[in-house]
């Protein structure tokens, strides 16, 4: 299936205005073609090379490089310094066409065949063509008397290494994380799932950066109508250049407007293998780590890659303290706020004194006072991360230590507000994705203002106000809730708890069932007893 029906329309139409003009105009003037014919190479090497020339006018950064094949014909190689292996190059390309005695009336095609060795040749007829090639890092081959170029495939550029990713980092797992080099991740996801059946459609999106980006799946066992709707999707996108997967989630995503992600992002390659698996699609997008994988639910985002790979019983226990402490940071300054200003009967009577007697020299409300070290915790936090990371961590702690103590002897903030501060915070880093976490303490200040307006009837009218919300919410057509609001036990084994594998014997699908098995069901190990049978 053709994802552009257009391929190369934006190079043609910047093609199309480069011929009008001043330094175009006389050989337009020679060739008096319409413009659907003039995006074609002409048989003449020196038109070709001026027209080429104009078109990458004051780019220092492109070679052009004339030379005699066998000392006859006229050839000229084009390409990119930094994006091409220029030591190639001259090795295996240019050397071997100018020593051998090659026949003029050989097709340029044929002529690759022959006497260069490289791992591929693409023909480039057209204009459009070969500034495509050009900007991937592939050097262009013309020769004279010959209206097609050729695209080699000599490309090379400095590339980032493997390496663990800093933020999905775990005990136990795989340590290789995804790079921003596209080719790089998709053989990385290639060498985990080695099926055939695992499908990797490009496409272009961007007029100016012509960014490349795959959508990975796995046939049988994806919904077609999923993979055709991320299509539809993305072909949607009309912008001038695509820098991260983070412009492609905006544009695609079901509510905009919601401070819920509807995309899992993640950078390690065994995370979207098991999203593959799992029947759902995968976004990979040349210039990021990032992986977009789609649909998502809630509870995949408070979800990490190792309550896999630890024993069940110990991945219940976390999952489930993640989800609490995940609760605890969203409610538990706006609970504070609510019991100290209005409720005041909840709370023991010594408790209620001690914490009377420390709010006593405060010239502050509750409310304001919470807002104020709330803001102060999320101003370091968001400091430790900008600062290199040497000193990064030792701002965060001993400036959340030293500005802690010293509100609390001036009598600005109570001791009580910073511990709960303090606790929110902590709770804050349980949560394993952090665009989740960053939801979770944007919705932390509006429970707040609730709290210290209204009271715990604030609370719960915010804490309604958020469940519709997610109920209502969408991940391409597929709820947010999806894995409790139709609950079945099959998709509650990896919920609520984490089951063992011998257990989980069914794939969670959310848009179909397609190979509804992906184990054979009684696998629970044991002894074999077959000798005293």
């Amino acid at each position: 299936m053709q994802l552009i029906p257009n391929e190369g329309e934006l190079l043609n139409k910047y093609f199309f205005k480069l011929l009008k003009s001043k330094h175009t105009q006389q050989l337009v003037q020679q060739h008096p073609a319409d413009n659907e014919h003039q995006q074609f190479l002409y048989p003449n090497l020196q038109q070709n090379e001026q027209i080429l020339r104009s078109i990458y006018a004051n780019c220092s950064d492109v070679i052009y490089r004339s030379f005699l094949i066998s000392g006859k014909t006229k050839a000229l190689l084009m390409y990119i310094d930094g994006l091409t292996n220029s030591t190639g190059l001259e090795e295996y390309v240019i050397a071997p066409l100018m020593k051998e005695d090659t026949e003029e009336t050989i097709e340029i095609r044929q002529l690759i065949e022959r006497k260069i060795s490289v791992s591929y040749a693409n023909e480039c007829p057209t204009f459009s063509k070969c500034i495509e090639y050009l900007s991937n890092g592939n050097p262009i081959l013309l020769r004279d008397h010959e209206a097609c170029g050729l695209a080699l495939g000599l490309t090379q550029w400095e590339k980032r290494a493997i390496e663990e990713p800093a933020a999905e980092a775990g005990i136990r797992g795989p340590r290789e994380g995804f790079t921003e080099t596209l080719r790089i991740s998709t053989s990385q996801i290639r060498r985990i799932i080695k099926s055939p059946s695992l499908k990797m459609e490009s496409m272009k999106i961007g007029d100016y950066t012509q960014t490349n980006v795959v959508i990975s799946y796995i046939e049988g066992l994806v919904d077609e109508t999923l993979v055709e709707e991320v299509k539809n999707r993305l072909n949607r996108i009309r912008i001038d250049g695509i820098l991260e997967s983070g412009n492609i989630e905006e544009l695609i995503e079901d509510s905009p407007y919601s401070p819920f992600p509807q995309l899992l992002s993640t950078e390690r390659p065994d995370v979207t293998c098991s999203s593959l698996l799992e029947g759902r699609v995968a976004i990979l997008v040349e210039g990021t780590p990032f992986v977009l994988i789609a649909p998502t639910t809630f509870f995949s985002l408070l979800q990490a890659a190792e309550d896999y790979y630890q024993r069940f019983w110990v991945s219940t226990v976390i999952r489930w303290l993640r989800y609490s402490f995940t609760l605890i940071s969203l409610l538990l300054p706006s609970l504070y706020v609510a019991v100290i200003s209005f409720h005041q009967e909840m709370v023991p009577g010594s408790l209620l004194i001690s914490m009377a007697s420390s709010r006593e020299s405060v010239p502050f409300p509750a409310l304001i006072e919470a807002l104020m070290m709330e803001v102060t915790f999320e101003a370091l936090r968001e400091a430790g991360v900008r600062l290199p990371k040497q000193v990064g961590a030792a701002v965060s702690i001993v400036g959340a230590l030293v500005i802690g103590q010293a509100a609390v002897q001036a009598g600005l903030v109570s001791a009580p507000m910073v511990i709960i501060v303090a606790i929110t915070g902590i709770s804050s880093f349980m949560i394993p994705r952090y665009v989740a976490g960053i939801a979770i303490r944007l919705l932390r200040f509006p429970l707040i203002f609730l709290a210290g307006t209204l009271g715990l009837l604030g609370i719960m009218m915010g804490i309604i106000a958020i469940v519709l919300h997610l109920c209502s919410l969408r991940s391409f057509g597929v709820p947010y809730l999806a894995s409790i609001g139709a609950p079945k036990i099959d998709e509650l084994k990896d919920v609520l708890i984490r089951a063992p594998w011998w257990m989980m014997d069914k794939r969670p699908h959310f848009t179909g069932d397609y190979n509804e098995y992906r184990q054979s069901p009684g696998q629970k190990p044991g002894p074999d007893r077959s000798d005293e049978a």
